[in-house]
């Protein structure tokens, strides 16, 4: 199976990722994470890029918040799907961060996910990665169904209390 790409502008980004990474795990996907900024390790961050492929990587997902010109970046230089999580920020609650990220030009894309959406992001990338894989599909059909038992389980609980 191909592995996921998990690159965050800075350690400040590694809550929002370890939902991520949580999520890859418990779906048995193989990830890396690594630390690349598009403004103060850009050449690394391009190597990465350029070099994913033949590194074995599927999906590459790229988490940045403020300019987040992360995903952007990354996309610049790879053929792969690219998923963006747009982190919030203290400055303007993520928003500035969610335009950066989804606002490429054409022909560059970028696929965004929520703000600080983490679980989302894994959920695409091993969408993406199970159009090949019909086990990961099928594990990914398997919570789908899950969590929608949880749903109802909770809806039954709520109309036990309220609802006499």
């Amino acid at each position: 199976m191909k592995k996921v790409g998990i690159i965050m502008g800075s350690d400040s980004d590694l809550p929002i990722l370890r939902k991520t990474m949580d999520t890859l795990s418990s779906l048995d996907i193989p990830w890396q994470c690594h630390i690349y900024s598009a403004h103060r390790t850009p050449e690394e961050a391009r190597d990465f890029a350029r070099n994913a492929r033949k590194d074995g990587y599927g999906v590459l997902i790229a988490a940045a918040g403020m300019a987040a010109h992360l995903a952007g970046a990354i996309a610049a230089n790879t053929t792969l799907p690219v998923i963006g999580i747009p982190c919030k920020s203290s400055c303007f609650d993520g928003m500035d961060a969610l335009l950066s990220t989804v606002m490429m030009p054409s022909g560059i894309p970028v696929a965004t996910v929520a703000v600080n959406g983490g679980v989302n992001a894994a959920l695409l990338a091993a969408e993406i990665l199970a159009v090949s894989d019909d086990a990961l599909a099928q594990k990914l059909d398997a919570k789908r169904e899950a969590d929608s038992k949880k749903v109802l389980e909770k809806d039954a609980a709520l109309q036990a209390e309220l609802n006499q």
